[in-house]
């Protein structure tokens, strides 16, 4: 075992990273080396309770055994396949997806940012006419690739990397009104998060989503939910907009798809994803033998075990825990849960209860500054819930900003 420094992190892997990964993360001075659960152990042996794991990719907590066990399978019979080929893998993880969707046809891909650059292409190349805007929405984040970045209407993560992809007009999240005054004759699309991640866990409005799908209706314009970090499981139905009754044109999925292991995908209805013909857009690793069969695994895992009810129920169990701290704390502003997506958007700047978190063994995120974020895993126990609560409650009440 490696002799950790005062920070945690070993000198020789301190080394290792100084020396050779480029350093465009924020990373804590930890070295992880194992998972089970809602758990993570550092090389020192320390054990921290996780209530963010995988950045929401793992949903079903880290190495779930089914998922393990048919990666495990599938890695000693056929590890990757070019898509001009056939996989019986493949084939069923898109018709469980579109089973339990709206009935659509499945590209894949191996990342969120992925799957929102299909989408973008997908929207022009079956607009008529040469139509290529799309109408995005302030705090969303679609991805870090050039279309996706710029489709993501935050300014910080455009900083230096102009000129942008031309084309995208950026709306209020929730102004219907200011939707309609962007839609113009070459308008394509229109792309929002059923409930945005990155952007502080922001729930729509009543009737948003509808009024959404009614423009895009009446201007023959096509509905593109992104639901890289809310579907799959994570809001108590399998997609987030299921909670609304409004359906998409066209999904984008992504984070927990594969329980961890890389994977993406987007969805489109059977009427418009032949105009991704042949030859205009690819994905080299996409629905790869492992990621097909860790997908199939996640979507069986989830349903032989009741994992959607008990998303619901975990969700509520937060909401019980944590929504008294609005009225006991005046910096708390806002409790906003969906599931397995929760934001606790404080009034002061809430970065230093991640450190002060990790301190106690708990591990957490914000987002945009003042937003407590927690995408903990279905497969989370009553006593692991209550655990992680009493630290980010103690850490609140005791938070010196």
């Amino acid at each position: 075992m490696t002799t950790a420094t005062k920070s945690g992190l070993a000198p020789e892997i301190a080394q290792l990273f100084d020396e050779y990964v480029i350093p465009n993360y924020g990373r804590f001075p930890l070295t992880l080396e194992r998972g089970e659960g809602s758990y993570v152990w550092d090389d020192q042996g320390t054990r921290y309770l996780d209530f963010f794991p995988g950045w929401g990719c793992n949903l079903l907590g880290h190495c779930p055994l089914p998922v393990v066990e048919a990666v495990q399978d599938q890695v000693a019979k056929l590890i990757h396949v070019p898509n001009t080929w056939h996989t019986e893998a493949q084939g069923r993880w898109a018709k469980l997806l579109s089973q339990r969707s709206f009935g659509g046809q499945a590209f894949f891909c191996n990342s969120g940012a992925e799957a929102n650059e299909a989408a973008i292409k997908l929207a022009r190349l079956h607009s008529p006419g040469g139509r290529y805007k799309i109408v995005t929405f302030t705090g969303g984040f679609h991805g870090r690739t050039f279309a996706a970045v710029t489709a993501t209407a935050q300014p910080k993560y455009h900083e230096g990397i102009g000129p942008l992809l031309p084309g995208f007009n950026y709306a209020p999240f929730g102004d219907l009104e200011a939707v309609k005054q962007k839609i113009d004759d070459e308008t394509a699309a229109i792309l929002v998060e059923p409930i945005q991640g990155e952007g502080g866990i922001r729930l729509p409005p009543e009737g948003f989503l509808q009024g959404l799908r009614q423009l895009a209706d009446e201007n023959n314009l096509l509905l593109i939910f992104d639901e890289v970090q809310a579907g799959c499981g994570r809001t108590g139905k399998w997609f987030a907009y299921q909670h609304s009754g409004v359906e998409p044109d066209i999904m984008t999925l992504a984070k927990s798809l594969c329980g961890g292991v890389a994977g993406g995908a987007m969805l489109a209805r059977k009427e418009i994803a032949p105009s991704l013909r042949p030859g205009m857009h690819a994905a080299t690793f996409g629905g790869n033998p492992l990621a097909a069969r860790a997908g199939i695994a996640t979507i069986e895992m989830i349903e032989q075990q009741n994992l959607l009810e008990r998303a619901t129920e975990l969700g509520e169990a937060f909401r019980n825990r944590f929504q008294p701290l609005q009225e006991e704390l005046p910096y708390v502003a806002e409790i906003r849960i969906c599931g397995l997506m929760i934001g606790i958007e404080l009034s002061v700047e809430a970065t230093a209860i991640v450190q002060q978190c990790l301190d106690r063994g708990l591990l957490v995120n914000c987002t945009q500054g003042n937003v407590v974020r927690l995408l903990p895993a279905m497969t989370l126990s009553d006593d692991e819930l209550a655990a992680g609560c009493d630290i980010l409650a103690d850490v609140l009440r005791n938070f010196n900003s």
